[in-house]
């Protein structure tokens, strides 16, 4: 059993690792059957692995995980370049404030140790906080416990020993920031994917929780022991794992929504959290494979991007139905009144560019 986080989201880059897991918030008057979308055009081919993107107007600005750089599609010239993606660092997370359109973005170098959010004023000196000192100094999510397995069972115990797991413990100290929200008045939140906390940076640079995400309990299946190499003797336990949020977005009234990954355990489904005024996270939907990245649009209608199945798929009543194949999707957003893609075959292991692709709606059903 992997216990750390998957695509590296915990312990190393997002660049060389595998998949994802998330869900929807749900968009409960949706039909059950929600529109197809299709690919209308390809906006760039010009990226390694293009795992979070933001569009602003007709700019579209993307995190190049792979390559750790920050740039404009069409601008031959990096925005911010980061840490050095072979020893581990990334750029990770990019968002674009629709009101003053400015860019923030994360960093971490390899072994997370500095992390950052900077928030760029044009023509400015720009706004850079140290999440890694932050979570050093207070580590939130301490208050989780994880691991538990509530067995004296031998097997069990040594079987999970041998897979390196960790149990019975409380939240570790880490940071790796890995996708932003613009929150208005020059605020930004952040999913932090090693703190497993959504945190709040306000426009003088303040640092405040949003939210401890809750542990993520996974029953331990047949099918989960093979992908981890377990013996058939864990089957049928539960492990609480760390939560692991990839993705964080405002919906159309300002509330937070949140996909988390159970940290580690492959082939594990994750879910989509809506946070609550005083940072409580309810659980709206769950079971999504491989899930990267979430977009809402201005009605609610909730996508998530599938890395591991190569699909979109949007929540209603908190099920997926899948509205586009698109293999190798990494992550969705919402602009212009219409979706937006990147595609990341590197992220499974291809050697082909990442792509940012515009969508369309057709008017095909799911069956």
């Amino acid at each position: 059993m992997k216990l750390k986080k998957m695509m590296g989201l915990g312990t190393m880059s997002v660049g060389v690792a595998t998949a994802l897991v998330a869900a929807t918030a749900g968009s409960a008057a949706a039909s059950p059957t929600p529109p197809s979308w299709q690919i209308i055009k390809t906006i760039s081919s010009a990226f390694v692995g293009p795992l979070q993107f933001a569009v602003d107007g007709h700019n579209v600005v993307v995190a190049d995980n792979f390559t750790s750089t920050l740039s404009i599609v069409g601008h031959p010239t990096p925005l911010a370049v980061g840490p050095d993606p072979s020893t581990g660092g990334d750029i990770g997370g990019v968002a674009v404030d629709p009101d003053t359109h400015q860019v923030a973005y994360t960093t971490s170098n390899g072994d997370h140790s500095y992390t950052t959010l900077t928030i760029v004023h044009a023509g400015g000196k720009n706004l850079t906080v140290n999440l890694a000192a932050f979570e050093k100094k207070y580590n939130p999510d301490q208050i989780n416990h994880y691991g538990d397995i509530h067995t004296t069972n031998a097997c069990v115990l040594n079987a999970l020993n041998a897979a390196g797991a960790t149990l019975n413990y409380t939240g570790l100290v880490d940071s790796h920031p890995y996708a932003v929200a613009a929150l208005g008045h020059g605020a930004f939140a952040v999913a932090d994917a090693g703190g497993n906390d959504l945190l709040k940076v306000d426009a003088s640079g303040h640092i405040s929780v949003l939210s401890v995400l809750p542990p993520q309990p996974e029953k331990v299946t047949a099918a989960l022991a093979a992908a981890n190499g377990l013996p058939s003797c864990v089957v049928g336990i539960t492990y609480v794992a760390e939560p692991v949020p990839t993705d964080v977005e405002v919906g159309p009234h300002g509330q937070l929504f949140v996909t988390t990954l159970p940290g580690g355990i492959d082939g594990a489904f994750g879910s989509v959290y809506a946070i609550g005024a005083h940072g409580s996270a309810t659980k709206i939907a769950g079971g999504l494979e491989s899930a990267t990245n979430l977009a809402i649009d201005p009605v609610g209608h909730i996508y998530v991007a599938e890395l591991g199945s190569g699909q979109i798929a949007e929540i209603v009543n908190g099920k997926p139905y899948p509205v586009i194949s698109l293999p190798d999707v990494a992550a969705v957003e919402w602009a212009n009144g219409h979706l937006y893609a990147s595609t990341a075959p590197a992220a499974n292991g291809g050697t082909a560019p990442g792509t940012i692709v515009e969508l369309g709606c057709s008017t095909t059903t799911v069956d």
